[in-house]
């Protein structure tokens, strides 16, 4: 039987369910497994700021993955180990390019996410990556854009033709150097909202995975992972077993070694997930 080194989670819909909370059975069933002597990390699309509270719920000491692999930071300490960011002249093609298009943006930059007016009426949606959240008098000229750090991400909320015009430009312009995604952000068959996550490229959950076996002295066949979302499917395909909330859409499940009974809104599946990987 193959003897795992390192344990690694998802957060919303894996560990926290749907009303914030966390089973007693995955508290109870991560406590084990660490005394035990096996290591637990999260890897996450939320910032740090809007990850570490639940890490020190669940009593994880050490280096966890935020904004899906762009930065890890030691919640002992809360020391940054990596990033990965828009910086120079690619943020100054990123701004230019959002301002063009008119979309209203969110700026996650230095662990905390800055919005305008425009973005007011879209702040429910990023709040779960946050609540380190602050309306400036205009986004276009925070000194986030040309900040030493970078930006580790940006939101942007527009129209469908906004936002596809917008994706098609950043690919052009920015090419290698940002990752950029889209989908619909809001449609109830009268308004429909779409929206768009820029990140540098580079950096997945899979990277995540891997630098965290690396830190831990392992390699990615040691570690077991959890999740549920797209996001999630890099970490599936590096990890040596990776486990599937019961919610996820098909093609994530099928993109896992093994699939859980528990979704998001019951929890329970890091519970089901350690009993089945560690029989504990």
């Amino acid at each position: 039987m193959t003897t795992y080194k390192l344990f690694a989670i998802d957060v919303d819909g894996t560990l926290v369910r749907r009303d914030g909370s966390i089973h007693d059975e995955d508290l109870l069933a991560i406590a084990r497994l660490q005394a035990a002597g096996v290591p637990v990390s999260i890897a996450t699309g939320r910032l740090y700021s809007g990850t570490r509270d639940v890490a020190r719920r669940v009593g994880v000491i050490g280096p966890i993955a935020c904004v899906d692999g762009s930065h890890i930071v030691h919640t002992d300490g809360d020391a940054h180990l990596y990033s990965r960011t828009i910086s120079g002249n690619e943020a100054a093609l990123l701004r230019s390019i959002t301002e063009r298009h008119a979309t209203a943006c969110f700026l996650f930059a230095q662990d905390s996410i800055v919005h305008d007016a425009s973005g007011t009426p879209h702040v429910h949606y990023v709040r779960g990556w946050s609540h380190a959240i602050a309306e400036v008098e205009r986004v276009s000229s925070h000194p986030y854009w040309e900040h030493d750090h970078g930006l580790l991400a940006l939101v942007a909320v527009g129209t469908e033709p906004q936002i596809a015009a917008a994706v098609e430009e950043i690919r052009s312009e920015l090419g290698q150097a940002a990752s950029v995604v889209s989908f619909p952000f809001m449609n109830d068959g009268r308004t429909n909202v779409f929206a768009m996550m820029v990140r540098a490229a580079g950096s997945t959950k899979g990277t995540a995975i891997t630098w965290l076996a690396e830190h831990y002295g392992c390699t990615p066949s040691d570690v077991v992972v959890v999740g549920d979302w797209l996001n999630d499917v890099p970490m599936f395909e590096v990890a040596g077993r990776s486990f599937v909330m019961g919610q996820a859409p098909e093609n994530v499940k099928q993109a896992a070694t093994d699939r859980l009974e528990a979704d998001g809104l019951r929890g329970g599946g890091i519970a089901e997930a350690i009993y089945r990987a560690f029989g504990r």
